[in-house]
């Protein structure tokens, strides 16, 4: 019998399970617990045995008195070291478009593309197993990625959620009925290219949301939601997070910090045939320029190249993790 998401989750240590181990001066390592497994360090080896049926937080010591504090790693955890095909949607952008797309328990979700699978797995939790999550990407590989990513932290292949390979603009009409989808989120090069099908598969008062990581592709996908008829005035907005390093009376804001990551916008569906009253704000001069509009098309947008020969390598390690923690749950 396949194991809840909780029950893998909590309760002491057992074979199978990663477990990250907090050492020296901050040092944190993941490690999955198996039979006879050793972790060996410059400070000495940690047996697995000495792992496996102790309880979550417990600390572990090595063979000279080293000690390591024992915890299985969070959702953010995994998401920050899983196997990449494409660049993901970091935890704090995610935790945006958790709230500020009111992604609910139950809804019905659309996610474009699907990239690693790291927003598939915050959209999966917070819609839990009532909802529904049809997941777009163009790259087959990119999926395989994504669909082992997301096996590998829950242990099992959802069946609520749904991975289809193609264009959105094509294939959206065909799985979603016009009217059917609560939320739409669009990571995406071009999001104001499938403005139109994602209205006709919004209800009214249903929320797209958008996640760009320029100003042009910004601009260009808020003039497309305005000037197509079917969204309330967008909002967009950027956040960024700042640790602050805690020691004794050295309490100071770290010199580090994760700045800008993608902007995110969201807009309202209005219903259908619905005119809006007349907003302050005015489309840009030059909105419908076609030179000014060439250059954010996405042959002109930089895009991080992935090889070939790295794309199988994650394509078989995520999916070696994954094969791994199905074995685990039966």
């Amino acid at each position: 019998m396949t194991k809840s998401y909780r029950e893998q989750a909590t309760g002491p240590f057992q074979v199978g399970d990663k477990v990250q181990l907090s050492g020296p001066k901050g040092r944190i390592y993941t490690i999955t617990l198996v039979e006879g497994g050793l972790f060996g360090t410059h400070r000495g080896d940690i047996r697995h045995e000495d792992v496996i049926g102790q309880p979550e937080g417990s600390v572990i010591a090595n063979q000279f008195g080293v000690e390591y504090l024992a915890l299985r790693p969070l959702l953010t955890d995994f998401v920050m070291s899983m196997p990449r095909g494409a660049a993901i949607i970091y935890p704090k952008d995610s935790a945006q478009i958790i709230v500020e797309g009111d992604i609910f328990p139950g809804a019905r979700v659309i996610e474009a593309g699907v990239g690693s699978g790291a927003l598939s797995l915050y959209l999966l939790r917070a819609i839990g197993p009532s909802g529904q999550l049809d997941s777009f990407e163009r790259r087959e590989e990119f999926a395989e990625i994504a669909k082992a990513n997301v096996i590998t932290h829950t242990g099992r292949n959802p069946d609520n959620w749904n991975i289809h390979i193609g264009d959105l603009q094509d294939l959206l009409p065909k799985v979603v009925k016009s009217g059917n989808a609560d939320r739409v989120v669009l990571d995406m090069l071009a999001p104001w290219e499938c403005i139109e099908e994602v209205a006709d598969a919004l209800i009214p008062g249903g929320l797209v949301l958008g996640y760009v990581a320029t100003v042009t592709q910004l601009s260009r996908f808020l003039e497309g939601l305005r000037a197509s008829g079917h969204f309330a005035e967008p909002k967009a907005w950027e956040s960024m997070v700042r640790g602050w390093h805690l020691e004794g009376l050295a309490v100071r804001p770290e010199h580090r910090m994760i700045g800008h990551t993608g902007f995110l916008v969201t807009a309202r569906r209005i219903a259908p045939n619905t005119v809006l009253p007349s907003f302050k704000t005015r489309a840009a001069k030059n909105a419908g320029n076609d030179n000014d509009i060439s250059i954010w098309n996405p042959e002109h947008l930089e895009t991080r190249k992935v090889s070939e020969k790295k794309l199988r390598k994650t394509v078989r390690s995520a999916k070696t993790s994954a094969e791994s923690k199905l074995d685990q749950a039966k």
